[in-house]
C-alpha cells in the first residue's frame, strides 16, 4: 500500500475509486464501505484509494472538545492495509484545508489531485469549508466532471444501533473490550517501537515493554487505564499471552504522562526498538496507588496469575 503525504498532482495517478474520510478505528461501518469500493475498483479496473485527514478536523477547529483516537495514524493504516486498500492520502488539516470550498474541494483535490472516477461516501459525509458540500452537491458536480458517486448506509449492530466511532470509544471508556472487538471487528490494540524505561519492572520481578502514549486530550486513548490481560504480536510467530497496564504508574511517578507496559510471560530477550502489536483482551481492574513497592509488587502478582489463568483455559 502507497501512504502520500498531502495530495500529489493526479499526474503520477492513475484513475482510482476513491472514497473519503476520518475512519478512526476502520470499524465495520468503515469495512462496508471499503468493500464496495474493492468490489467496484476491481470490477473496473481501478486502483482503490482512501483519503482521510491528520488531525482530526474537530482537534483543529475544537482540540479541548475533540474526540480521542481509536487509532493512532499508524494503527489506521495498518488497518486500512489490511482491507487491501492500494493508495492512501493523508492530508494536513489546518488553516488554509479548512478554507477550500466545496467547488474547490471536487476541482483541486478529487480531480487534479486524485483523478477519482468512482467515489463511495457514507451517509453523513460532509466535505469544504462549513460543511457545505453533501452527498447531492457532490453527484452533481460528478455529473460535470465525470465521475461517479454512490453512498452506502450506516451498519448497524446485533441491537440495531448504527457502528460508529462514537459508540467504540463509549465500550472502551467503560471497559468493555468484547463490545469494542464486535464493533472494531477486531480485537482493540496498540502498535509502537518497543522504547527505555526505568527498568523498574525487572526489579520486582516483572519487566515490561514500554509503548508512550501521548497526554495530549485528543491522542490519549479512548480505553479505560487499568490492567489488562494482553497479547503481544511481532516477536514470535504466534501471540505471546502477556498483562498489561495502561496508565499514569500513580505509585512510581506523577509524572501524568500515560504508558501502556506489557509483562510477557517467561519472556526475556533485548526487544528495544522493535515493532510490536500489543493486544488488550479483557480487563481486570482499575488502575491504583499503593503505599509501597510491596504492596504493588503483591498486586501485580495476582494480576499476573489471573492472566496465566485465563491463557490456561482458553
Amino acid at each position: 500500500m502507497k501512504v502520500f503525504r498531502g495530495t500529489p498532482p493526479s499526474i503520477i495517478h492513475a484513475p482510482c475509486a476513491l472514497t473519503i474520510g476520518n475512519f478512526d478505528g476502520v470499524h465495520q461501518g468503515h469495512q462496508a464501505l471499503l468493500k464496495r469500493l474493492s468490489s467496484y475498483a476491481e470490477d473496473n479496473d481501478l486502483k482503490t484509494c482512501v483519503l482521510t485527514f491528520d488531525p482530526h478536523p474537530k482537534e483543529f477547529f475544537t482540540p479541548s472538545h475533540a474526540p480521542s483516537r481509536i487509532y493512532s495514524l499508524r494503527d489506521k493504516l495498518l488497518a486500512l492495509k489490511d482491507c487491501g486498500i492500494d493508495q492512501v492520502v493523508v492530508e494536513h488539516f489546518n488553516a488554509n484545508f479548512a478554507k477550500i470550498t466545496a467547488d474547490e474541494f471536487v476541482e483541486k483535490i478529487l480531480i487534479q489531485g486524485l483523478n477519482a472516477k468512482y467515489i463511495v461516501v457514507g451517509d453523513d459525509f460532509h466535505y469544504g469549508s462549513k460543511r457545505l458540500g453533501n452527498f447531492e452537491t457532490l453527484s452533481a458536480a460528478g455529473k460535470i466532471f465525470g465521475f461517479e458517486v454512490q453512498s452506502v448506509n450506516s451498519v448497524l449492530d446485533n441491537q440495531k444501533q448504527r457502528i460508529s466511532s462514537t459508540a467504540i470509544r463509549t465500550a472502551l471508556k467503560l471497559g468493555d473490550l468484547e463490545t469494542a472487538r464486535k464493533l472494531l471487528g477486531r480485537p482493540y490494540a496498540f502498535t509502537g517501537h518497543v522504547q527505555h524505561g526505568k527498568k523498574l519492572g525487572r526489579t520486582i520481578g516483572f519487566p515490561t515493554l514500554n509503548l508512550a502514549v501521548s497526554k495530549e486530550s485528543h491522542k490519549t486513548p479512548p480505553a479505560t487505564t487499568g490492567i489488562f490481560i494482553a497479547q503481544v504480536h511481532g516477536l514470535h510467530e504466534n501471540p505471546l499471552p502477556a498483562v498489561a497496564s495502561l496508565g499514569v504508574r500513580p505509585t512510581v511517578e506523577d509524572q501524568g504522562r500515560v504508558l501502556l507496559e506489557t509483562h510477557i510471560f517467561n519472556f526475556n530477550e533485548n526487544v528495544y526498538g522493535k515493532l510490536i502489536k500489543v493486544e488488550l483482551i479483557e480487563k481486570l481492574r482499575d488502575e491504583a496507588k499503593y503505599p509501597n513497592l510491596e504492596a504493588l509488587q503483591e498486586a501485580i502478582h495476582a494480576d499476573a496469575q489471573a492472566a496465566i489463568n485465563y491463557f490456561k483455559n482458553i
